[in-house]
């Protein structure tokens, strides 16, 4: 008996368990994806995947460092 692990050739979800969806831009904060791309994931083939991958970090800057919340609060100190 060998001892391979039988591994799956696709593309890995780029999730990071962040998910929390940006109010205006209707991305994920944690993967960049759109909640479209989230629920179609495991429906897509690997190209289509690949593409997604290749756009994400273009899309971390249009998330914009919101201003207040918790680490304002704390700053005021």
């Amino acid at each position: 008996m060998t001892n391979m692990i039988w591994k799956r050739n696709e593309v890995e979800s780029p999730c990071v368990q962040i998910c929390v969806v940006h109010p205006t831009e209707k991305i994920c904060t944690g993967c960049y994806r759109t909640m479209d791309e989230i629920s179609r994931w495991s429906k897509m083939d690997s190209t289509e995947r690949a593409a997604i991958m290749e756009e994400l970090p273009s899309r971390k800057p249009r998330l914009a460092k919101r201003r207040g919340g918790r680490a304002a609060r704390l700053d005021r100190s």
